[in-house]
């Protein structure tokens, strides 16, 4: 049975930990897995831009032996009102799998439910589960674990929080998010996070206070106050996240040995200070880099 990727929740633990094992191996050895898609074909669809997520996986399936198709909407007949559902069919029949980087999350899920072919979420407006791969990566390359850390994430309640909850969760976790009134994850995403931190030991909360969330973190995180599609709001979020910022006092209230993470792109002077990514702290190219090993492990792992 074929299994789609479109959440991080889409994985029980053991596979999620199955999962990072196989990141860390693809990373340490390389020319182990140069054949690991041998003869396969992947269609990579992008309907935003993209920089880490097109080149890693792009990068990451010719250097497992494999093809990447890279097609925007508007080279395809979505651009001419095809429908999603018709795409998924018929692309079923040319590639192996397809990833898709998109908007509205049903997208995505009618996408899946169209494709005989494994689906992997890209990113959506609701999720962006290959990113938390990487970061979990991270998280416990730099710290030789996972469970039992605190996580904080300061920003807006976006995608990528969604996705940093569900799989930190998972792993056992504490993740604390900070970000002001009315910018909170979505409900139904922090209850299915809270649930799953009470199966697996972990925690999850949601404050508009910084200092309940990063006081004695083990990993500091942001993302940008307005994502894809929300530029016209930039100014009017960048008063109200004015104190979500990632900066040297923040820094200050985390654990000693705090590591400060980022998705990147990143806007140095609004939601993180130059000296705090640029500082001795922060791990974001180790995180980017990332990407590119647990998505070989992700497509090895839905392709065997």
């Amino acid at each position: 049975m074929k299994r789609d990727f479109l959440s991080v929740d889409d994985l029980s633990r053991a596979e999620l930990e199955q999962l990072l094992d196989a990141a860390d191996e693809a990373k340490a050895d390389r020319e182990a897995w140069r054949t690991r898609l041998e003869g396969r074909q992947i269609a990579l669809i992008f309907e935003k831009p993209s920089t880490r997520t097109r080149v890693s996986f792009e990068a990451g399936i010719s250097e497992m032996g494999g093809n990447a198709i890279v097609l925007s909407s508007a080279e395809l007949q979505l651009g001419r009102g095809e429908t999603i559902e018709d795409t998924g069919a018929v692309l079923s029949r040319y590639v192996d799998a397809i990833v898709l980087r998109t908007f509205g999350q049903d997208r995505i899920e009618r996408l899946a439910r169209s494709a005989s072919v494994p689906v992997i979420n890209a990113l959506s407006d609701s999720a962006h589960p290959c990113q938390c791969l990487a970061d979990l990566q991270t998280i416990r390359e730099k710290k030789g674990a996972l469970e039992g850390l605190g996580l904080a994430y300061l920003g807006d309640g976006n995608n990528v929080a969604h996705s940093l909850m569900l799989g930190g969760a998972k792993v056992g976790m504490d993740v604390r998010v900070a970000c002001p009134e009315g910018y909170e994850p979505v409900p139904s995403v922090t209850d299915r996070a809270k649930q799953s931190a009470l199966e697996n030991g972990g925690r999850v909360s949601v404050t508009h206070v910084v200092a309940e969330a990063a006081t004695s973190a083990d990993a500091l995180y942001t993302d940008v106050w307005a994502s894809m599609g929300q530029e016209s709001e930039a100014d009017s979020r960048g008063e109200l996240f004015d104190r979500y910022q990632l900066n040297d006092d923040v820094v200050d209230l985390a654990a000693e040995d705090a590591i400060v993470m980022h998705c990147l792109p990143a806007h140095r002077g609004e939601e993180i200070t130059a000296s705090v990514i640029d500082g001795p702290r922060s791990v974001v190219w180790d995180q980017a880099e990332n990407r590119l090993h647990a998505q070989k492990a992700l497509l090895a792992f839905l392709l065997s």
